[in-house]
């Protein structure tokens, strides 16, 4: 995951020790011109009169405090500098599936932290945007994140969880492998079929149930999709059963009757957690999707499937950061044991290097 970013920065990495090498340059040329003796009358009657600390431009460092650092073998970022550096990084994130308004407000962000920094001569600038990068990605990545497990075991029995997205994405066979995942940490759970209009739905999902060995609830196709999920409830309650997963249908996300049915089973089951199954390589499509399901479904949480196959990572990123959920799970392979818990420290990692 994240190949397509990690090359891009490699790039980008690459690209920047020129500048950086030609800044240094630079500002060696700079510190020694501080260091020596100003012989002319001109500049310092054109100095005089300036008050200590005014900016040399607006927004910028002064050159008082120009000079100071130099004298003390530094440099005070300004905008200029992080020009080069931070276009060719909003490239990269682009070009990734990272959303637009989601890039530009990491890099506004990035050069807000940055500008009017301190740094030694010797020090990279692509080194600090690096960093400060990658606290930016951890920032958005990890927004909302809770432990799953332990919110499970918190919540009165049977938990509720509702999940939503367009059909196609591999929403029912993650319903299977969360049922698996949690069967693997001593939650019982029974599927719901709320996706009764779709031909072939009830079959899918108890394909899913029989090779895993779980109870399944479902009606008729063309029944009301909250009864199906109540009936579960009722079910798990008489049962003893931890967790209640419930399929909904994957209609497009602008299908007003879908929005309508979510509300329904809100106001019927009060569902604990409602997930948004989407996947990893859908870039720009995934980040749509998940701003309109959240609109309508306050969405706590979301699985990105195909997390194998993804080489951009834009959407994990783009998704959290429009929706302000979480990413819980990465589904990872074909197998009901391929989910994996998401780990947003891990994930910066892996595309940054340590």
């Amino acid at each position: 995951m994240f190949d397509g970013l990690k090359e891009k920065l490699g790039e980008f990495r690459e690209d920047a020790a020129d500048v950086a090498a030609e800044q240094a340059t630079t500002e060696h040329e700079a510190q020694a011109d501080s260091e020596a003796p100003d012989d002319s009358t001109a500049t310092e009657d054109s100095t005089a009169g300036a008050p200590d600390g005014a900016d040399e431009s607006e927004g910028g460092p002064s050159l008082t405090d120009r000079a100071k650092s130099l004298a003390t073998g530094k440099v005070i970022l300004d905008a200029e500098d992080l020009e080069e550096p931070l276009w060719e990084l909003e490239l990269a994130l682009l070009e990734n599936d990272v959303e637009m308004s989601v890039a530009e407000e990491i890099l506004d962000g990035i050069e807000a932290e940055l500008v009017g920094e301190q740094k030694t001569i010797t020090e990279s600038t692509t080194g600090l945007i690096e960093e400060a990068l990658r606290e930016a990605l951890f920032d958005v990545v990890s927004v909302g994140q809770f432990d799953f497990l332990d919110r499970l075991a918190a919540t009165d029995k049977p938990a509720v969880i509702i999940f939503t997205g367009v059909n196609g994405v591999g929403k029912t066979t993650s319903i299977a492998k969360l049922a698996t995942y949690l069967e693997e940490h001593g939650f019982s759970s029974v599927l719901a079929n709320g996706d009764t209009y779709r031909a072939g739905a009830n079959e899918q999902i108890e394909v899913h149930a029989d090779r895993i060995d779980a109870p399944l609830i479902s009606h008729e196709q063309g029944g009301d999709p909250a009864a199906v999920i109540y009936d579960a409830v009722e079910y798990a309650n008489a049962h003893d059963i931890d967790v209640v997963l419930g399929d909904t249908a994957g209609r497009l996300h602008t299908s007003d009757g879908l929005m309508n049915q979510l509300a329904k089973i809100d106001r019927v089951v009060g569902p604990d957690m409602t997930l948004f199954v989407d996947e990893a390589v859908a870039g720009q499509d995934a980040v749509k999707r998940a701003t309109e399901f959240n609109e309508a479904a306050n969405i706590d949480g979301t699985v990105l499937t195909k997390a194998d196959a993804d080489t951009h990572g834009g959407a994990a990123i783009s998704i959290a950061s429009v929706t302000g959920a979480p990413i819980l799970f990465l589904g990872t392979g074909q197998g009901y044991d391929d989910l994996e818990a998401f780990d947003p420290e891990a994930l910066v990692e892996d595309l940054l290097g340590a």
